[in-house]
């Protein structure tokens, strides 16, 4: 018998009449004899809400937080339970903790440590359908750790690959993944088929169909993972392992407008300055990006990178304390950045790709900041304001007028 993970996003479940789709979205693959087990988001904007609720009262305290945050698919499970229960199939719901997910690490950025899914097994081998709280795990003290945004990806992979399900699918309010932000670019087109290390890439840099983690995980573990809408029966994306060849595909194009610049200048030239400055970012659990350091002038570099504008302020506090104590000259930043990013199978093999990709910016008289790259990306750091300018100019370049990608 086939097992497979379900797993609906916030617009999925906005509402009741949402809720109520998803439980006939689920139906036909239960009376096709598959044991199914779905997890859920919360409702709507439900964690934006429970956030700006708690910056209204000055809340810092991350453990604080995850508790309210794990409210938002408490709910959404029990209303999925009882939508199945209303359609005719046995269904129980559980949280993350009650689930077996267990995780380690930093409140709201929760890393999954163990999986102990036997109480779906049982439910699943008895024919019911768990519906379970994304989002969400429990810590080796029983406190609630919340997985980081897009977090209910991660969780539905990892109870996939616990549960050797045969497939993982993913319902949000897109058909699929796509070469572009098909809100921007028009003639954005649908991947029927894209590799684990490309959709990584792209979840990484800005496309936000899939959490990357989710992604790194699917990888490990070879689970197929199905990205589709659950407002239409359009086909959706397979993502899967990839036939290895030499042929260049240009498979998205991303743009990213949520990260921070951080420049640290006059930093002494001495062994160990970097492992002791970038030790205490990760201490603090920020998540530092596309580090560059400058040609050394006498004893001094500059050190640039970029972390999310959501750690924007802590990551300063955490530069300014450590520039003092080294003696470097000083600490600025901008928010009004963003990059934009090529991503593609064999790029790094074709030593065409970055002076084209240079020429467009050149042509919109777009002015490049930081440029990184690995085999499958090429990233341009720009001006926030002209990054969706310059998507469109790619796309159009390495999309549209190349042939279409498989």
């Amino acid at each position: 018998m086939k097992r497979m993970v379900m797993k609906f996003g916030g617009t999925s479940v906005a509402d009741i009449g949402r809720i109520q789709a998803v439980a006939e979205r689920v139906v036909p693959f239960v009376r096709k004899g598959y044991q199914v087990a779905v997890v859920v988001s919360a409702m709507g904007k439900t964690t934006d809400g429970l956030l700006f609720m708690a910056g209204q009262l000055g809340a810092s305290d991350r453990r604080e937080i995850d508790q309210l945050l794990a409210t938002g698919e408490q709910q959404t499970i029990a209303l999925v339970a009882m939508a199945l229960r209303a359609a005719g199939i046995s269904s129980r719901s559980y949280t993350g903790p009650q689930a077996g997910i267990l995780a380690e690490g930093y409140h709201m950025e929760g890393r999954i440590r163990r999986l102990q899914p036997f109480l779906l097994e049982e439910d699943m081998e008895e024919g019911l359908v768990p519906v379970v709280a994304g989002f969400q795990a429990a810590s080796s003290k029983g406190d609630v750790l919340t997985l980081g945004r897009g977090g209910s990806d991660l969780s539905a992979v990892a109870l996939a690959c616990a549960l050797e399900a045969d497939e993982c699918h993913i319902y949000t309010d897109v058909e699929g993944v796509f070469t572009a932000d098909p809100r921007i670019v028009q003639k954005a087109r649908k991947l029927r088929k894209i590799s684990y290390e490309v959709c990584m890439e792209m979840a990484v840099l800005g496309a936000r169909v899939l959490q990357a983690r989710s992604v790194e995980m699917a990888s490990r573990y070879g689970v197929p993972v199905y990205v589709g809408s659950s407002f239409t029966e359009e086909e959706g994306t397979w993502v899967m392992r990839d036939n290895v060849n030499e042929k260049l595909y240009v498979h998205s194009v991303t743009h990213d407008r949520s990260v921070a610049k951080i420049a640290v200048l006059g930093v002494p030239d001495k062994p160990g300055i970097a492992a002791g400055f970038f030790g205490l970012l990760a201490e603090s659990g920020i998540a530092v990006e596309m580090i560059i350091q400058s040609v050394m002038r006498g004893d001094m570099n500059d050190i640039a990178f970029l972390v999310r504008k959501d750690d924007l302020g802590e990551a300063i506090r955490v530069t300014t304390k450590y520039v003092e104590k080294v003696g470097a000259q000083g600490v600025n930043f901008d928010t009004e950045v963003a990059r934009v990013s090529v991503i593609g199978a064999g790029i790094g093999n074709h030593p065409e790709v970055p002076p084209q990709m240079f020429s467009v910016f050149a042509e919109l008289g777009i002015n490049i900041d930081m440029i990184s790259s690995t085999a499958l990306t090429i990233t341009c750091v720009v001006e926030a304001g002209r990054a969706e300018e310059a998507v469109k100019a790619l796309h159009r370049k390495f999309v549209e007028e190349a042939a279409p990608c498989e």
